[in-house]
């Protein structure tokens, strides 16, 4: 004859299948300085202790022994340790209990001095036996994520993973609103493909009010913005009686002081070639709080994305990167090309698509080889990315025959023929 549950037992089940009915009430617990109690010094106190320590809990570890991570807490008074089993009223004014020890009797006796005093409990045995849950938790940028999916840990986890690097990556767009203080990002966008854009950049960029875009920086990722967000062109500010960088530098001023996030987007890195740090004195100037988030120089990563190291071994052992926007005998060139000849290494050659010719003969002048090896890779990482090569005795006239056209990177010495070539 089967057995009838006793009336505690059937009060136990009727709770339970009510907890599974009606999911979990979300709340933010603010624990400093409130006692916490952790029962048991194992594995789940070691991945617990941390977050509680975090929150500026006052935590009292009873348990007889602990891990060595948990003890070294201990040690260092982060934690206060009771080198005891559990016993009746340890939870006597506690805000918050985390019962996991292997004990299923003091479990239980722990779990009903909970509820007596109604304490909030968290069980590492029996979830469903517990008052509250531990969710799946990340942190973004100050931002704490929780996720709770009832008993199944591994999406929680799951979800939360997708959650937090849709933060950390810009692909999930949550914007500070009260707490955001104004001021400029100077954002590196990388060659030319929106996906090598860092991911501070690209999170940057969908918290801002107003970009201030290059005509080189990564386009389309402007077309991902919200629609609330301020686009400017800036080569379609009005210049007025201001040089072209003034008007640039009072555009972002300007905005800046209106009380917005602006996010400056240039191609490759601020700091190279790009008149970044022009802009970053001129907010200093004004006490404009500015940001730098380094990017991905083309220099490196266009020559890469067609199968040119920079560097080889037994064959370059450094590289030189110039820019090419005059020529060699401009009186406002800085660069020292009759040195730069002499190089056996790599020379990499920006802005100098037009220049290219003299560059070349001035290069052959002073005594490299015409026969050098010579690439030209046109809006490089991009799907519009061709490579044209040449010798520094060919390529001026190769330029003009296949019309090649700026942005392009130049890529000069024998790295160019390492490896398979990639148009």
């Amino acid at each position: 004859m089967a057995e009838h549950a006793e009336p505690a037992e059937q009060a136990e089940s009727a709770a339970h299948a009510e907890q599974a009915e009606h999911p979990a009430y979300p709340v933010g617990l603010r624990l400093t300085g409130r006692r916490v109690v952790v029962l048991g010094g194992g594995q789940v106190a070691q991945r617990r202790l941390p977050a509680l320590i975090a929150a500026g809990a006052d935590i009292v570890l009873v348990s007889p022994e602990a891990t060595p991570s948990v003890e070294a807490m201990a040690a260092a008074g982060e934690i206060g340790w009771e080198r005891r089993p559990y016993a009746e009223g340890d939870l006597a004014d506690t805000w918050y209990a985390l019962i996991a020890t292997s004990d299923a009797e003091a479990n239980e006796r722990a779990s009903a001095e909970a509820e007596r005093t109604r304490t909030w409990c968290v069980r590492s045995d029996d979830a469903g036996a517990a008052t509250a849950w531990t969710p799946a938790t990340g942190r973004s940028e100050g931002v704490t994520v929780a996720v709770l999916t009832g008993r199944d840990p591994r999406r929680s986890a799951a979800v939360r993973d997708a959650i937090v690097e849709g933060l950390r990556d810009g692909s999930l767009a949550a914007p500070h609103h009260r707490t955001r203080t104004p001021g400029v990002a100077l954002v590196g966008g990388g060659p030319g493909d929106p996906d090598l854009i860092t991911v501070r950049g690209r999170r940057l960029l969908a918290e801002a009010d107003v970009v201030i875009a290059d005509r080189l920086g990564p386009r389309d990722l402007l077309d991902e913005l919200p629609p609330h967000v301020e686009v400017i062109d800036a080569a379609k500010i009005p210049y007025g009686r201001f040089m072209a960088q003034e008007a640039i530098n009072n555009a972002l001023i300007e905005h800046a002081r209106a009380g917005k996030a602006v996010v400056r987007l240039k191609g490759g890195d601020p700091f190279v070639f790009g008149r970044g740090m022009e802009e970053a004195e001129a907010l200093a100037a004004e006490g404009i709080p500015c940001t730098v988030v380094p990017g991905i120089s083309s220099s490196i990563s266009v020559p890469g994305a067609v199968g040119i190291p920079v560097t080889h071994r037994g064959v370059a052992h450094e590289f030189t990167v110039v820019s090419g926007h005059v020529a060699p005998d401009d009186e406002r060139s800085l660069v020292d090309w009759q040195s730069l000849a002499k190089l056996r290494g790599t020379l990499v050659v920006l802005m100098g698509v037009d220049k290219i010719g003299a560059i070349a003969r001035t290069l052959v002048a002073h005594g490299k080889s015409p026969d050098t090896p010579v690439a030209l890779v046109q809006e490089g990482t991009t799907a519009s990315q061709r490579r044209v090569d040449a010798t520094l005795a060919t390529v001026a006239e190769t330029v003009r025959a296949e019309d090649v056209r700026p942005p392009a990177v130049i890529v000069i010495g024998d790295v160019v023929t390492v490896g398979p070539r990639k148009g």
